[in-house]
């Protein structure tokens, strides 16, 4: 009995330290993958692809369902595996896109994001998981990637495109697709593919719409040909503020991965003039013929004024990030903090609280005691949402003693709505109503929730 004992305590302890080697080489592994997918957070050059001399066998298995399209075949594969392509934004679009192209066999893919995946991105942002909230959308994305498809170049950027670091890294990519959120990114990315003779695959969606083109390509006009001067700041939507259904993004992010393939496989994309709409609500497309390219334009035109890259926050007059902007439309004295608005609460101060937003965003939550009227109800003076509002100013001057003027607080989502309230108020006020003290609260119902009552939903 002490025999087999001994025998079994030798055999458990060989076992232990194959267990411990197996570690070793897992811990390996692990820090070799790593390095591999090494954050880059500046740019750094890069060796060029070279072009395979032919197919292995394990491509010709892998890419085999597309080697048999004559559109595309052996030759218009190899070009693939050649050609390199730099995603601005791992997002809703940037996603499927990365995996279709790296799907496809593309060389190397550039993946550029400063930000870092939250709750908020995975209904629509499909590389990321629960497990990556809080880690670098660009690492994210490039690990998905890899797994994808491990022969595929993946080189994630965490920084934020500028105009010191875009020139430079923009040169070292064959082909660019703007995947970004906002108008001064836009303006950036073209103008650097602009001066860096590069064609620019560029898409967007917002709510249930998307569209798609291809700048900057065949003699075709860059984003600045049709857009020469940016729109206003407020007129601006991203997905942020108007919302997304998620798989939108995900159909325009495909419909970037096909003209991206094609013009890397050598066959052309047909988008270098046209612009393409996407309407989900009725599941239809159209197309849009575009001007060509002008001889005026300020980037790519005859007499270019624009010869390097400039301050494009400056020019757009508005951040670039697709977080939720933050306007500023008015001065201190008409803007009250959220402290401010929980003090004149505890001191039970009779006043108005008027929500601005739509319905559809009431529903998702709101103050119990406050007063639902649309910031477009205000602009376009309803006249049942003006009579109540009328109403209410009413019933709060005859709680009020003396001949003050009632208070009224506005409030939306970030305390943007609510500055443009505020001044259509200010104008009605003492003519279509009553005379009134209106001010902002700062910072909207998400700084309530962060600020006074965490438990009050954030979306």
């Amino acid at each position: 009995m002490s025999q087999e004992v001994c025998c079994l305590k030798a055999q458990l302890k060989e076992q232990e330290r194959e267990i411990s080697a197996l570690k070793n080489k897992l811990a390996q592994l692990e820090k070799s993958h790593t390095s591999a997918l090494e954050l880059h957070d500046e740019v750094r050059p890069l060796i060029p692809l070279k072009a395979k001399p032919a197919l292995s066998n394990e491509d010709i298995m892998r890419y085999s369902r597309q080697l048999l399209l004559p559109d595309l075949s052996v030759q218009g594969q190899l070009n693939l595996s050649k050609t390199s392509v730099l995603i601005v934004g791992c997002g809703g679009l940037g996603c499927p896109l990365a995996q279709y192209l790296a799907a496809a066999g593309i060389g190397r893919l550039g993946l550029l994001d400063y930000d870092e995946v939250e709750l908020s991105n995975l209904h629509r942002q499909v590389l990321h998981g629960e497990e990556n909230q809080g880690q670098a959308k660009a690492l994210s994305a490039a690990n998905a990637v890899r797994r994808l498809n491990s022969t595929v170049e993946c080189i994630p950027y965490h920084l934020q495109l500028s105009s010191e670091n875009a020139l430079q890294l923009i040169q070292q990519y064959d082909i660019v697709a703007d995947c970004s959120d906002n108008v001064p990114t836009r303006y950036l990315v073209n103008d650097a593919c602009v001066l860096s003779s590069k064609p620019l695959v560029s898409a967007s969606a917002l709510r249930m719409e998307g569209q798609l083109t291809v700048y900057n390509y065949r003699g075709g006009p860059c984003y600045r040909c049709l857009y020469p001067v940016p729109p206003p700041p407020e007129t601006v939507t991203n997905c942020s503020d108007g919302g997304v259904l998620g798989v939108v993004p995900g159909i325009m992010g495909c419909f970037q991965a096909l003209e991206v393939i094609k013009i890397a496989s050598g066959q052309g994309s047909s988008c270098g003039q046209q612009l393409v709409m996407f309407d989900a609500q009725d599941a239809r497309f159209r197309s849009i013929k575009l001007r060509p390219k002008q001889t005026g334009c300020a980037v790519c035109g005859e007499n270019p004024s624009v010869t390097k890259l400039v301050d494009y926050e400056s020019f757009c007059g508005s951040a670039a990030t697709d977080k939720c902007r933050k306007l500023n439309l008015l001065s201190r004295d008409q803007r009250i903090t959220v402290q401010d608005y929980q003090s004149i609460m505890d001191k039970a101060e009779p006043h108005l609280l008027l929500d601005v937003r739509p319905l559809v965003e009431v529903d998702i939550c709101h103050l119990p005691f406050s007063l639902n009227i649309p910031l477009s109800s205000l602009e376009e003076r309803k006249s049942e949402h003006i009579q109540l509002f009328q109403e209410r100013i009413s019933q709060l001057k005859q709680q009020m003693a003396g001949d003050c003027r009632p208070p009224v607080y506005v409030v939306c989502k970030l305390g943007n709505d609510s500055q443009k309230a505020v001044q259509v108020l200010e104008k009605m006020s003492g003519s279509e109503v009553d005379s009134i003290t209106v001010k902002d609260i700062c910072g909207g119902l998400m700084a309530w929730a962060k600020r006074i009552d965490p438990t009050f939903p954030q979306y």
